[in-house]
């Protein structure tokens, strides 16, 4: 297929995808223990350290890269790249994409990532610090790249198209659904393997969240999104990916239309660098340039996934901005924070999040906030307190908003609507 040479707007649906998060291997786990309201906190094993306030995290539990990749390939690749790589399959895997000599340069990645091979730095100083610089790993740098997830899934695939890796922190996940979706509507790519992965699990990070006071002191559990008793944020590990591609190559090779990207949003706070403004001015802005691009009204949109990090400050302000940007009809919306059972997965969330919003319109239900027991008056929308709720289910919000003042929010909804 050529390039869209008449300026015509391609319609961009999804075919595929795949998770790897604390809650499961796959997307069914996953998705079952998310309709369960299952916590996906536990002990902290990946990190040696008595020094941490918190004593839990979102791990994902029982990993072993060499059942799904060969030994020595997985000792190349940091973490990340690995749960880049389940979910890759996965999402390839059901889509029924297959890259060939034919259409190889019409497909290409998109990836998001907050840092990439976080755990491969701290493991490769400590390298230096104790043996030295003859005991680096060859492969190191190419583990530590946050676009050496991307790299190797291209190699992996025999994906020639452009490859681009997205590091706007914990909106990684979504800007990278957003640049894919936009490469596919004007023309650029007929098909994209686009989504997050994250794995930054080392006392430098834990540490650092713990020190910038947004982590959870609590050792119980895993946060409570806009509760009155909310305290912070509790990390978790994990990729989602998702295959996207024109309407008309889906179509052309038969393929099972899952649901549709329909509108992208993206601003900047310019505010402060970990802190939004407590009216969410710019979410606000990026969810009203998500439904401008959809061609959709605040009336259409009936869940919203939220941001949702537990965290003081996010949960009032991304409210506010709910609110500005829907209008009364935010109170009809059902809004929920699967962070409450995934844990906050970083520049992987967004992608994440962006395949349970297609779940929960394959089977027009939306996901619980759990946790949630003492509202807040500064959060007084709909979070759908505890327990999946069966409903109507065509439009969906996807906000992400990252350090660095960073707000993506995607439109996705159900396929002929």
């Amino acid at each position: 297929m050529s390039n869209n040479e008449n300026g015509a707007r391609r319609r961009v649906v999804v075919t595929g995808f795949g998770l790897i998060t604390p809650l499961g291997h796959n997307v069914a786990d996953t998705w079952a223990a998310i309709l369960a309201g299952r916590s996906g906190f536990g002990p902290i094993t990946l990190v040696d350290n008595p020094q941490h306030v918190i004593q839990g995290l979102c791990e994902v539990k029982e990993f072993d890269p060499a059942q799904y990749m060969d030994r020595k390939d997985a000792r190349r690749r940091d973490r990340y790249q690995q749960l880049a790589t389940v979910a890759a399959a996965e999402a390839l895997g059901m889509s029924g994409l297959t890259i060939t000599d034919d259409n190889r340069e019409r497909v290409g990645i998109t990836l998001g990532t907050g840092i990439g091979g976080m755990r491969t730095i701290v493991e490769q100083e400590a390298i230096v610090h104790d043996g030295g610089l003859r005991r680096l790993s060859p492969f190191g740098i190419t583990m530590i790249m946050p676009n050496g997830a991307a790299g190797m899934l291209a190699i992996d695939y025999g994906i020639t198209g452009p490859s681009t890796t997205i590091t706007t922190a914990c909106a990684a996940g979504n800007d990278a659904v957003g640049h894919a979706y936009r490469s596919i509507r004007y023309g650029e790519m007929d098909a994209v393997l686009s989504g997050g992965a994250e794995s930054i699990l080392t006392s430098v990070a834990i540490g650092g969240f713990e020190r910038a006071g947004a982590t959870s002191t609590r050792a119980t559990d895993t946060p409570r999104p806009f509760d009155a008793d909310r305290d912070g944020l509790v990390i978790g590990e994990g990729a989602g990916m998702l295959v996207l591609e024109s309407l008309e190559h889906a179509q052309a090779r038969g393929a099972t239309i899952l649901a549709e990207i329909a509108g992208y949003g993206q601003t900047t706070d310019a505010y402060h660098i970990t802190a939004p403004p407590e009216n969410g001015s710019g979410a606000t802005r990026a969810i009203r340039k998500a439904l401008a691009d959809a061609g959709l009204r605040p009336e259409d949109i009936d869940y919203v996934s939220a941001h949702g990090t537990a965290t003081p400050l996010n949960d009032t302000a991304e409210t506010a901005a709910v609110k500005a940007a829907l209008g009364e009809h935010a109170y009809n919306v059902a809004m929920s924070s699967t962070k409450s059972m995934t844990g906050h997965i970083m520049g992987a969330t967004g992608a994440i999040e962006s395949v349970f919003c297609a779940l929960a319109i394959r089977d027009q239900i939306v996901p619980p906030t759990i946790h949630y027991e003492t509202p807040d008056p500064t959060c007084d929308l709909d979070y759908v307190p505890n327990a999946a709720r069966p409903r109507r289910v065509r439009v969906c919000l996807n906000n992400a908003f990252g350090f660095g003042g960073h707000n993506a929010v995607l439109v996705i909804r159900a396929f002929g609507e």
